[in-house]
């Protein structure tokens, strides 16, 4: 009976011993319990979900301030924007070929662009969902362009796709001439409806970037009461920039400074 009990306590911490083995080999993994990855999980959490749409929208923002910098060469003259569209295609030669930068920086536009879009219709899901029934705002602070930040996603959502086929495909362009962008942006906003459809995007893009840009910073740590009014009045000069220097060319061409 003595050997019979030794043998199974040895058979016992043999056991032991291996499941110890096993559970140190899946511990080094870098996985947490049930498989999931740690990126995997940031992703599905709100903190995570939160910081992809502060970072992508970082990006989305340096774009936008280079692209109306651009655009703005519409008031120097048809050589100078048609000049610097040309130019835009051969950023990086010899070492990158021919539009290679500009394929590079439309991928990396559309992968924020999907990114954004995605955690910021995955949290508003979540939001709704954690609402109890009758919720409403009720906060005296919350500006229109809060309350209206959905909405206002979805317009420019819109709005990117008729801009790439009016003035990047052409498909929709009234004049469609391939190497002369002044021309086709001028055609554009000779037209009501290019001139109604611009402006209501771009006046939903200064409410979306003053309430994302103050979003942001929150949510990267940058805020807190010393810096409170400087990333507000940061947020609001922004919105403002962005909104007026785009609004300024189909008033431009509608006036006759552009033509």
């Amino acid at each position: 009976m003595a050997l019979t009990s030794e043998r199974t306590g040895q058979r016992d911490k043999g056991s032991s011993g291996g499941k110890g083995s096993s559970g140190e080999r899946s511990g080094g993994s870098g996985e947490r319990p049930g498989g999931g990855s740690t990126v995997a999980a940031l992703w599905n959490s709100t903190v995570g979900k939160k910081a992809a749409m502060a970072v992508s929208g970082a990006i989305l923002l340096g774009y936008l301030v280079a692209h109306l910098i651009g655009n703005l060469k519409v008031f120097v003259g048809a050589s100078d924007l048609n000049g610097y569209a040309a130019w835009l295609r051969t950023i990086g030669q010899p070492f990158l070929g021919h539009e290679w930068f500009l394929w590079i920086a439309r991928v990396v536009l559309v992968a924020a662009a999907v990114v954004h879009g995605t955690a910021a219709f995955q949290l508003s899901r979540r939001d709704l969902r954690a609402r109890p029934v009758g919720y409403r705002h009720t906060r005296a602070r919350s500006s229109y362009a809060t309350r209206t930040m959905r909405w206002g996603g979805v317009i420019l959502g819109l709005f990117i796709v008729w801009h790439i086929l009016d003035l990047t495909t052409l498909t929709v362009n009234p004049r469609a001439e391939a190497g002369h962008p002044y021309e086709n942006l001028v055609a554009t906003f000779r037209t009501w409806y290019g001139d109604t459809i611009y402006i209501v995007a771009m006046l939903a893009l200064g409410m979306h970037v003053r309430h994302g840009f103050w979003s942001a910073a929150q949510t990267l740590g940058l805020n807190n009461r010393r810096r409170e009014r400087a990333l507000k009045a940061t947020a609001n000069l922004l919105a403002l920039a962005l909104t007026a220097g785009f609004v300024s060319i189909p008033i431009g061409v509608m006036t006759g400074v552009v033509k």
